[in-house]
């Protein structure tokens, strides 16, 4: 068989390792934990998920609903098991992040065609290689990285969110609800802990002044060319302290917004609320929706205790942040996820500038079907651009160098729908993803149709 190496055992590489073995190579996965941690990680299995348990809308009207679709059409491993390993969230695709990790790390272990190595990787061995190493690359692969390039890296700091013991949260206050849901005693998949005006604004100013944790030296190790201190935070990710500081009412129409809720207790709606997602299958943990992070521990108890219902919260896991890294992907690959520099390189994951779950798992999706179609001598796949996936990675291929950041899924970076403008957003979603999908299955059609068998 033919042999290639993948460098990651994330969310990218784990599906990137499942697409190239199930086509016949023979593939060697580089984890290098739990021999070497990343300051952010806390386990051992593949793919496990740092931040949220959430991977997003179900609903394909919804960008990362149609990518979801998009993928499940194109047979991914993960997505299968994240379905598998579902809880409770609503109209959104939430996992037991333990099961789920778990199950990925069984299926790949266990596929005779893929052998996991658990050591760090120094540099980037000859012969075809995919590099899904991921944001939290390691300062060695890191520096064989820029070498590679030869150009620096980007980089943004990423946070994760406070995870509850759901036994002490007190539901005399707090409520089971999903947004716009019908009834009033709606038994919906969210907790949902109201505040007043004054319980909110007593909140924000104890918000920000609480202490923050000091940035670890990982984080601090700045690449060359870029002054100590010049902080990039990730927008879809800022940390809540640093959403307060841009006005008083800031979380209230962001994470806190109250729209589509109404508190059972008081019958009426509340000024704002914070919501709680379920983490896994026993529903004992409950994650705080949007409630990313960079206060120190105990700030972190004292200050969200002042949440009416959480007043005798136990945290399971504290939030952190973290520094994320990628490449700039504009100069470095093609839409196929081909390294520019050397044909038998590929990139996969958020290292490429690709964020969210999904975008990563999607990524992987694609890198394993063209390193197969690679080392086959096979025409590699581009998406087309009317489709999420084709979208992103022409996005991350061919933005603006002075526009260039990390990209999720979304209906902006679509071509224009054509012909009659469509009103209402979820009328033009659907119109999105009509075309989005009809061009998948032409696109793949097309191939077939040209003798070069799918991967």
């Amino acid at each position: 068989m033919e042999k290639i190496t993948i460098i990651g055992g994330g969310l990218a590489g784990s599906e990137a390792a499942w697409q190239a073995a199930k086509r016949g190579l023979d593939v060697s996965l580089y984890e290098m934990r739990p021999q070497k941690q990343t300051g952010a990680h806390t386990g051992s299995y593949l793919a496990e998920l740092v931040c949220s348990n959430s991977l997003g809308s179900n609903l394909v009207d919804r960008a990362s609903g149609l990518l979801k679709e998009e993928i499940r059409r194109l047979d991914s491993l993960l997505l299968s098991i994240a379905e598998e390993t579902a809880v409770p969230a609503g109209g959104a695709l939430a996992v037991d992040r333990d099961g789920f990790a778990r199950r990925v790390t069984e299926s790949i272990e266990n596929h005779p065609n893929i052998t996991v190595f658990r050591q760090e990787m120094m540099d980037i061995p000859d012969g075809s290689v995919i590099i899904a190493s991921g944001p939290l690359t390691s300062p060695k692969l890191s520096s064989v990285i820029r070498e590679l390039t030869g150009s620096e890296h980007l980089y943004f700091f990423d946070a994760i969110s406070p995870i509850v013991d759901s036994h002490t949260i007190n539901m005399e206050i707090a409520y089971r609800a999903s947004r716009y849901a019908r009834g009033e005693l709606d038994e919906g998949d969210y907790i949902n802990c109201p505040l007043t005006r004054e319980e909110y604004e007593g909140f924000i100013r104890q918000l920000l002044s609480a202490q923050r944790i000091e940035l670890k030296e990982f984080e601090i190790e700045l690449v060359r060319g870029v002054k100590a201190g010049a902080h990039k935070f990730f927008e879809g990710c800022l940390p809540i302290e640093i959403m307060a500081q841009r006005g008083i009412d800031a979380l209230a129409y962001g994470p806190m917004r109250p729209v589509g809720l109404i508190d059972p207790h008081k019958r009426e709606r509340s000024h704002a609320v914070v919501q709680l997602r379920q983490d896994n299958l026993a529903g004992t943990s409950y994650n705080m929706v949007g409630f990313q992070t960079n206060l120190n521990f105990s700030e972190q108890r004292r200050v969200f205790r002042m949440i009416p219902g959480l007043e005798n919260a136990e945290f399971e896991r504290y939030g952190q942040m973290h520094r994320n890294t990628f490449i700039f992907s504009p100069a470095h690959l093609n839409p196929s996820l081909q390294f520019r520099g050397r044909d038998d390189i590929f990139f996969a994951g958020q290292i490429t500038g690709v964020e969210g779950y999904i975008g990563n798992i999607a990524t992987g999706v694609l890198a394993g079907w063209n390193v197969s179609r690679w080392v086959r001598g096979e025409p590699l796949l581009t998406f087309p651009k009317t489709t999420m996936l084709g979208a992103l990675c022409y996005y991350i291929t061919q933005a603006n160098p002075k526009d260039f950041q990390p990209m999720k899924a979304n209906y902006g970076i679509f071509p224009p729908l054509e012909g009659k403008r469509i009103k209402g957003k979820r009328q033009r979603g659907q119109a999105y993803s009509n075309r989005s999908l009809q061009d998948m299955e032409k696109y793949l059609s097309n191939i077939i149709a040209h003798r070069h068998a799918l991967p």
